[in-house]
């Protein structure tokens, strides 16, 4: 008898595999572009053509289309037929108005300030030094202060991915024994209200350099904490606001050297009281191969910050160690993220 030839779905080859992966730069830059055009907001209220998509965002007709299809096949957005488009779950998370809204976080990855910098990627893994300061002649810290463009879109991108992950850290952390919270670096707050919200006894300290809690006041009368959450400027490499009972970091620790990262966390330890907690936020590595977004963090840490680096368990209890805390656990969240708990003791 003949044999037939089986139907299932062809394995994709290794080639092609290794293809995909390296068009990463052009999914990364497209979905940075329909951020910036905001396609999501134009889709929501249901299906629109290229056509009506580039008149509302004043681009061409060929370009819309060609954006939507590539990313259509990315799973971004669907075409119906006819040149429309709708928005699939995953496209909705581009939306300003989803709960998990990440088209700001989007923009910034394709922002000049991260995107030129890894285009010297090699200068880091070659010297070990941040190609920030190589293409920009100054720390990216710095730049920020200088630029307020690019100090807007950063400041937008972590208040953007904090909208989920802040989630993820309440649901995850206990802070119900927790009087007065610190958060060091908060940035735009929004953290901070979103554990105060859900900790009603609580009292607030958003820390932070002047010119990033300059944004903060607006976010706190919005989100009903404003009078418990009190705003206090300074830089955590000299001093962090005494009285807390915990201090809270979240993506602080992760974009410095261990020296440099333990001044922090001594001045923290400094401010608090026998039996206070630091509470790190970031991306713990696991050994072994298994895929994990804080070990392509950890390139990004590379490449922009000054010998930033993501940490492993092991790593984070000897950080803590020299600074005077006594480790406790590692606490995972359904995000990337885990809470790091030290004690003073």
């Amino acid at each position: 008898m003949p044999k037939h030839k089986s139907t299932g779905a062809k394995k994709t080859s290794d080639a092609m595999t290794l293809m995909n992966l390296t068009a990463g730069k052009w999914v990364s830059r497209a979905i940075a572009v329909a951020a910036e055009l905001g396609i999501a907001d134009l889709l929501k209220d249901g299906n629109k053509t290229a056509a009506q998509v580039a008149r509302s965002t004043s681009a061409s007709e060929d370009g819309v289309y060609r954006l939507l299809r590539g990313l259509g096949s990315v799973g971004l957005f669907a075409e119906t037929g006819d040149r429309r488009f709708r928005l699939t779950p995953l496209g909705k998370l581009l939306r300003s108005d989803s709960p998990q809204a990440l088209g700001a976080y989007a923009q910034f990855v394709g922002h000049e300030s991260t995107w030129r910098p890894w285009g010297k990627l090699d200068h880091s893994v070659r010297t070990g030094e941040p190609a920030f300061d190589h293409v920009f002649g100054m720390r990216i810290f710095e730049y920020f202060a200088k630029m307020s463009e690019a100090a807007a879109v950063f400041d937008a991108a972590m208040t953007s991915i904090s909208t989920w992950e802040s989630k993820a850290v309440v649901a995850a952390y206990d802070f119900s024994g927790t009087r007065t919270l610190v958060d060091v670096a908060g940035g735009h707050g929004l953290m901070i209200i979103t554990i105060l919200k859900a900790n009603r006894k609580m009292r607030g300290v958003l820390f932070d350099l002047p010119h990033v809690t300059a944004g903060a006041t607006r976010l706190l009368r919005s989100g009903g904490v404003a009078n418990r959450c009190q705003i206090v400027s300074g830089d955590f490499f000299t001093s962090v606001p005494e009285g807390g009972d915990a201090y809270i970091m979240k993506h602080i620790i992760h974009d410095w050297d261990d020296e440099r990262a333990i001044q922090i966390l001594r001045n923290c330890h400094s401010a608090m009281q026998r039996g206070g907690k630091v509470l790190i936020v970031d991306a713990v590595i696991p050994s072994g191969n298994a895929a994990h977004f804080g070990k392509l963090l950890d390139l990004e840490m590379l490449a922009l910050t000054p010998r930033g680096r993501e940490r492993t368990r092991a790593e984070f209890r000897d950080l803590l160690q020299r600074s005077g805390f006594k480790f406790r656990r590692v606490i995972p969240t359904e995000t990337h993220l885990s809470l790091v708990e030290g004690v003073k003791v």
